[in-house]
């Protein structure tokens, strides 16, 4: 009988993380872990090994290593088997490091959102067959009524806070230089008369101005209800991240207000006999949930 490995993708944030091998089933030849990033995150994520190792490669349960992320990412998690019929069921925990923020005398509390400038905010989406559509917040961009593949999009807020960074990305239907990178305020993120429509959007706020306010968005891609997100850090995609997305409603709210979260998604029930998987644990101070398969 061949060797059967396990594989899992985990999304990161930018930051510091400890990735730990904490057990595995009490096998005599535990199975090895490689940690990898994602091919197209590769650029944004390197790995700190001990300097006796040259492979990210954890042999036994207590053993970890260090992932250091620019910006959100995806690490590749690989539990193969030591030994032939052996055992490819581990638990892997990825846990933030952090140095803590600094706390001044100097800083001034965020703004309520009552005091923010939010009549210039605009959206402006590149639709098919149409062109340039601008709508303001809390207004669809194309949508229920007149769904239509949006191919690119930017926030203009003229009026946003210095303290307050927005970015967002875009993952396009084919590979583009503009796939997966960050735009900041102003910027355009995706592409023009190519015909490559939007499969994928991330929205994120931080800085000190991020402290108090949320996104509040709608999405809608073909073929899939609407999907309702806020927070200061959203992502959107349809059921098999290939669906085009076909309406947009995006606005900005106070945190205190904030009750939509995103619709329930099917959750697979673990057997309850032990059986060859991996698990990989997030920590709540970084994810607030954890993955198992």
């Amino acid at each position: 009988m061949e060797r059967i490995n396990q594989r899992k993708s985990v999304e990161v944030d930018r930051g510091i993380f400890l990735v730990r091998y904490a057990s595995a089933n009490g096998e005599p030849m535990p199975p090895k872990v490689t940690v990898s990033p994602n091919d197209a995150t590769n650029q944004n994520i390197s790995l700190v090994l001990h300097p006796d190792h040259n492979e990210a490669v954890l042999w036994q349960p207590g053993s970890c290593l260090v992932v250091q992320a620019l910006e959100p990412g995806m690490l590749t998690i690989e539990v193969t088997p030591i030994q032939k019929n052996g055992s490819a069921a581990a638990t892997i925990k990825i846990e933030p490091l952090t140095q803590g923020e600094a706390m001044s005398g100097l800083s001034q509390p965020s703004k309520d959102l009552s005091s923010l400038d939010l009549e210039d905010l605009r959206v402006l989406g590149h639709v098919a067959s149409i062109g340039d559509v601008v709508v303001r917040a809390d207004q669809w961009l194309a949508g229920p009524s007149a769904p239509s593949r949006i191919e690119g999009i930017a926030i203009e807020w003229p009026g946003k806070p210095r303290d307050l960074v927005l970015r967002y990305c875009v993952k396009t239907a084919k590979p583009q230089t503009v796939s997966g990178r960050f735009f900041e305020a102003g910027s355009f993120a995706g592409t023009r008369g190519k015909a490559l429509p939007i499969v994928g959007l991330l929205l994120e706020m931080s800085g000190p101005g991020a402290s108090n306010i949320r996104f509040n968005v709608e999405a809608i891609f073909l073929g899939a209800p609407v999907m309702r997100m806020s927070g200061p850090r959203v992502t959107a995609s349809g059921p098999t991240g290939r669906e085009p997305l076909v309406g947009l409603r995006l606005g900005i709210e106070a945190a205190a207000s904030v009750a939509t979260i995103s619709e329930p998604r099917p959750v697979a029930t673990a057997p309850s006999r032990p059986s060859g998987r991996v698990r990989v644990f997030r920590s709540r101070a970084s994810q607030g949930h954890s993955i198992a398969s």
